[in-house]
């Protein structure tokens, strides 16, 4: 009996890979880490392999541990296997090569993704795959989450028959998570497909004492070459076995899977070769061309190494006249891309030597719809010498002029398919809800069912769209739906950004969540979706599904009320079919957190059908008069207009190569400061400020994630125009000056961590619904006009640091954010000589995504210039810029001295460059000494003082900082930071710690405490957190802090000062709360966690100065002293991430023991700390 199950690629390519694996070793990397969280969480449960054994699983610091670990096990005879992607699996090459040639069986599921090139891309192209095509692994490609299940068993068993590694990949995002109701296979069919004497002679060649070998030995010319030819005869016999497991498969399923698989008219004369998802949408396109009567084909290839050249030749046409070859990477300067050059040296063989073009398609995700295929197809019309032998499609290139000219959008999904789509806003359920639908859907009817998600750069608070299928018939449309049954739009805010219903069919439905009523609607709707739904006869309702889930404590979290809503409205089942499904979903989904977050879902539930309003569409909007949109150009830079706004409205698509050029972005550079030009106005409510309950503290501001909160000084002169709503207070201590906090209600996230922080009796602010503060736009537009003042507070306090201009705004981080406050932090206290590395994780997305960049500059245009390389590289990145900085300083140096020496230029001249000079490495009084310096150049005539002026920019010390979170600084470049720390450069490391990989998912770093519940830890972390500070100060000329913004910010001032001022390495470490820790209450509770996490001594705040030392004091300082160990359990408690455990483990002894072990593991680290504070006073 067939067994089906809904899931995606990842889950598919687990499944069959857990079956096989007795160890396996994994790192996480989008888009590919689930497949490891399956494995790991599988291997919690005991579930068993083919073998009645639990696969073993163990997380490494990075990819290239991985790729060493699975080398190593491989060896010692356990099947061993691994899962990546991307730039994970360029670290996993040198192994590769190794594991290749050694003959062993191994098979590396990759869920194939750009490589980062000019920009980080994490969505799906073969990029990744091509780089390791040279490494000896065969190389099996999957179209379809069905394929993946199928053929995954294929690379399995192929690979201990065959007795070589296997490369099985599947296109990122697009398989990788696309959900497809499948055929399962089962677990008792595979055994009996394998090769035991095969795994038996593997198991055999383990390492063993008792039978000792030697290998991985070191040869010589004069016989390397012969030893690399011994391994022909193995991929000459790959090829069978490959198409003998497939048949199996074909017997088993009924499928017809070979090497290469040939779809259309016998006779065709245009045929496209490709690999990956896109097989699907050019099988409907061809079925559609050829019942207009066209001969068409196409070729799926799906074993690509060995390539298999006699199984092309024999599937291609013999009618054949033109073939063309898509391939999903880019390899520059090379004559072709990799499956062309392939395809084309077999195809000279061919009788017919048809002609053979090539083209790119789909990088980085791109949406690859039937239209293109079409236009391919047409392409392969043309006489010879207009056709393009190498060509782009899915894109306008204007400037090589490669691109293929494309009609209007084509979607060839079945009329009887239904077809929806949803907007909604990172971290409100939308996913997490059409996820439950589809898995409902699919499990529970008889309809085939397909759902894709599309993110944006932005962490949680950008936009996602759902893409939903089901119907009868397959689904073959491997696209993002275009025409449309049903629309959803999760957040109100969408409406004037977005072209919400384009496609919606006549007579369908509209779905919109929003506070307002009726009337309210009525009003704001704009006119040009008015009249959409008139003259479409669309079906509206509305729903307040924030008021139903802020009411019941979901806080943000709409997806339950949103779910309930759609099965009620689509019609697919009745009320009393999918209400049951929906709870048993919602209790498999929360039951794990808690029983108490299942009931309030299923109150949610109940809430929702009465609170659904149909809303009638009058016939007048028909008839409605809308008006041409016009773009407000005003004082905008040309990049927001022409590259940042289309964007915004999702329409990146249709811009051109030319348009990217012209606009500063070759080589991958954004212009600085564009987040201030997105106004999202995502947050539902604003904090409203108080001008009589105020202290004029600037608490607020300090805290705030996205610098939406803000101290403004007004003098008399620039008060004469003010807004009416503009009220100013005298400030203290600041002679002539105003005050005022001015709230960016359009760059808020509502995350209320303002309100929290106010030290007032009365609270000064108070969130407001988002509405009632509307004419705060205008009075932000004026505060931004204001001068920026000399600081009338100290610089280093939490008041005075506020005065200055943060220098990251408005970014894309997570609503309450424990990230950017000390980023934002460091830009307001070094911001205009500031130079930051920053590693790839949360910090690079939400502080350098396409299309618009937080990081800004002063009023003089200088500001942090950030970059980002890599993950593991971070370290050695910022190094290389440090480095090079020191390396221009001297050279500058060196012109300074030489001057002094010839007693060039004027006393006063002389005297500057003197004063340069010596002061050169100090950075506290470096811009103005800078400043004075190039203002006396300037009159001076000399040529050689001339070439100092040149030099101005080194003038000034720059201030290197880099950056990351912990995923980075524990694990994969911790070898890089112990490098850096080892030397004597004056370099300053911030590391944000919130215990997880949190930018992959939430998988377990070494930074993660014992017994917390992560990704890769699915049963409680079992062993400890290191402690790099621990090690940093084991240098002892380091300088060492450890600190908690929300919970002490001036210790954490004090310590960013003294690290800066270090005249070596530092090393800073910030407690970072983060979604992720599944706080109760939610990210506005994030002040009081810091604040418990120090308390408690869960959390030890340090400082450790190595100058102290050598004035005979203790280096290190403990600044906080009386923490209450006691209070540990309940601040674990008030956490997910160690309350859910109950859920998870069954024994509540196991459950109190795992956490005081926890307790015990921080309260040892704390008495270390103190142990070491005080070691000169016990010495003496």
């Amino acid at each position: 009996m067939k067994k089906t199950k809904t899931m995606d690629g990842n889950a598919a390519a687990a499944y069959v890979s857990y079956a096989f694996t007795e160890v396996a070793a994994i790192y996480p990397i989008t888009p590919s880490s689930t497949m490891a969280e399956y494995v790991d969480e599988w291997a919690e449960q005991g579930q068993k392999n083919i073998f009645g054994e639990t696969v073993r699983v163990v997380e490494m610091q990075s990819e290239s541990g991985a790729a060493g670990t699975v080398h190593g096990s491989l060896k010692t005879g356990a099947l061993t296997s691994t899962y990546t992607a991307s730039q994970g699996l360029l670290l996993m090459i040198p192994n590769m090569f190794k594991i290749a040639g050694e003959l062993l069986p191994s098979v590396f599921h990759v869920a194939a993704r750009a490589v980062t090139t000019n920009a980080l891309s994490i969505f799906g192209d073969h990029s990744d795959v091509m780089a390791a095509r040279q490494t000896g692994f065969c190389m099996l490609a999957e179209a379809s989450v069905q394929e993946v299940m199928d053929l995954s068993a294929v690379a399995h068993l192929a690979s201990i028959e065959g007795k070589l590694p296997f490369m099985n990949f599947f296109d990122g995002f697009r398989t990788s998570h696309e959900l497809q109701k499948i055929e399962v296979l089962d677990y008792d069919d595979l055994k009996a497909m394998v090769d035991w004497d095969a795994l038996a002679e593997f198991r055999a060649q383990g390492m063993n004492p008792n039978h000792p070998t030697i290998s991985g030995t070191a040869q010589n010319p004069d016989i390397y070459f012969q030893q690399r030819e011994t391994v022909n005869q193995f991929y000459d016999r790959m090829p069978a076995i490959v198409q003998k497991y497939m048949q199996q498969i074909n017997d088993l399923r009924g499928t017809s899977y070979d090497l290469t698989d040939y779809y259309g008219d016998p006779e065709a004369t245009e045929v496209i070769i490709s690999m990956g998802s896109v097989s699907p949408a050019i099988q409907q396109t061809v079925e559609y061309l050829n019942k207009q009567g066209r001969k068409v084909g196409h070729i799926n290839i799906h074993l690509y190494r060995p390539f298999p050249a006699e199984n092309l030749l024999d599937k291609l046409p013999k009618t054949v006249k033109t073939v063309a070859v898509l391939d999903r990477t880019k390899e520059p300067g090379s004559d072709g891309e990799p499956l062309l050059l392939d395809v084309q040296s077999v195809l000279y063989r061919h009788e017919n030597r048809p002609i053979v073009i090539g083209g790119r398609y789909g990088i980085a995700s791109k949406d690859i719809t039937p239209d293109q295929i079409v236009a391919v197809y047409d392409h392969m019309l043309l006489p010879n010498d207009q056709m393009k032998g190498r060509f782009t499609v899915g894109i306008v290139d204007d400037v090589t002029n490669l691109s293929l000219p494309l009609g209007e959008v084509l979607d060839l999904t079945p009329d009887s398919t239904f077809q929806a789509k949803f907007w909604g806003l990172g971290s409100d359920g939308t996913v997490g809800a059409n996820k439950q639908a589809i898995k409902i859907i699919g499990n529970h009817t008889d309809y085939y069912a397909q759902a894709y998600f599309a993110y944006d750069s932005k962490k949680s608070g950008g936009l996602t769209m759902s893409h939903i299928r089901f119907g009868q018939e397959p689904i073959l449309s491997t696209y993002n739906v275009n025409r449309s049954d049903f629309i959803g739009c999760h957040n109100s805010a969408y409406l004037h950004k977005y072209d919400l219903i384009k496609g919606l069919k006549d007579g369908g439905t509209f779905l919109l969540n929003t506070v307002w009523d009726e009337e309210k609607v009525k009003q704001h709707l704009p006119k040009r979706l008015k009249r959409y739904m008139a003259e479409h006869n669309i079906k509206f309702y509305t729903i307040n599904a924030a008021g139903i889930a802020q009411r019941l404590g979901l806080q943000g979290r709409i997806n339950t009320v949103m779910s309930a809503a759609f099965f009620e409205l689509s019609n697919i089942m009745d009320r009393e079919t999918f209400l049951p499904l929906m709870r048993d979903e919602i209790k498999g989904a929360y039951g794990k957190k808690s029983m108490k977050i299942v009931e309030i879902n299923w109150q949610a539930i109940d809430a929702t059908f009465e609170a659904l309003t149909h809303i009638e569409v009058p016939a007048e909007w028909a008839t409605l008069e809308v008006p041409e949109e016009k773009c407000d150009t005003t004082g905008k830079p040309s990049y927001v207009t022409n590259i940042l706004e289309p964007i915004n409205r999702q329409e990146g698509n249709d811009l051109s190569v030319g348009d990217l050029i012209d606009n500063g972005m070759l080589g991958g550079f954004m212009p600085m400061g564009t987040t201030a030009y997105e106004k999202r106005g995502i947050a539902l409510e604003v904090p409203e400020w108080s001008i009589d309950k105020c202290t004029m503290c600037n608490e607020c501001a300090f805290i705030c994630p996205h610098a939406a909160i803000r101290p403004f000084l007004a003098d008399d002169e620039e008060l004469k125009d003010v807004p009416e709503g503009f009220i100013t207070r005298e400030m203290r201590g600041a002679d002539g000056l105003q005050y005022r906090i001015q709230v960016s209600l359009e760059d808020c996230t509502g995350c209320g961590l303002c309100v929290e922080v106010c030290p007032a009796k009365e609270k000064a602010l108070a969130l407001k619904p988002y509405d009632t503060q509307k004419e705060e736009a205008i009075n932000w537009a004026f505060a931004m006009t204001l001068s920026q003042k000399v600081n009338p507070v100290k610089k280093y306090s939490v008041k005075g640091s506020q005065f200055e201009k943060p220098l990251l705004e408005f970014s894309g981080a997570c609503s309450g954010c424990g990230e950017t406050p000390y980023v934002k932090l460091l830009t307001q206290l070094y911001g205009d000589r500031m130079m930051i590395a920053n590693t790839t994780g949360c910090s690079s997305i939400w502080g350098g995504s396409s299309p618009a960049a937080p990081y800004t500059t002063n009023d003089a245009g200088q500001g942090p210039a950030w970059s980002n390389s890599l993950f593991e590289d971070n370290a050695e990145y910022g190094l290389g810029m440090h480095l090079a900085n020191q390396m221009k300083r001297d050279r500058l140096s060196n012109k300074v001295s030489a001057a002094l020496a010839a007693d060039l230029g004027s006393d006063e001249t002389k005297a500057l460059l003197a004063d340069w000079l010596a002061n050169k490495d100090e950075g506290e009084g470096s811009r103005q000494r800078a400043t004075k310096l190039a203002a006396a150049l300037q009159g001076e005539t000399n040529e050689d003082l001339q070439a100092i002026l040149a030099d101005e920019d080194m003038l000034v010390k720059p201030s290197q900082w880099i950056i990351g979170g912990d995923g980075w600084a524990y694990d994969i470049g911790f070898a890089g930071i112990d490098h850096l720390l080892a030397t004597d450069e004056d370099v300053n490391i911030f590391v944000m710690d919130n215990e997880v990989y949190a930018n992959t998912g939430g998988q377990m770093s070494k930074a993660t405490p014992t017994s917390a519940i992560a990704k890769f830890a699915a049963g409680g972390k079992k062993t400890k957190k290191k402690d790099l500070g621990m090690m940093a100060i084991s240098y002892n000329d380091v300088y060492v802090a450890q600190i908690a913004i929300e919970a002490n910010p001036m210790q954490a001032i004090k310590a960013i000062q003294e690290a800066e001022n270090y005249p070596g390495p530092s090393l800073i470490i910030g407690y970072t709360p983060c979604i992720s820790h599944g706080l109760r209450g939610g990210m506005g509770q994030t002040i009081q966690e810091s604040k418990d996490a120090v308390e408690s001594g869960y959390w030890q705040l340090y400082r450790y100065d190595p100058r102290l030392a050598a004035r005979g004091k203790d280096p290190m300082r403990i600044d906080y002293k009386k923490a209450d160990f006691s209070k540990m359990s309940a601040f674990l408690e008030n956490q997910t991430r160690f309350s859910a455990l109950r859920s998870v483990k069954k024994d509540e002894q196991e459950v109190q023991d795992m956490l005081q072990h926890t307790v015990d593991v921080m309260t040892e680290r704390s008495e270390n700390y103190n142990r070491l504070a005080a070691y000169k006073k016990v010495k003496e």
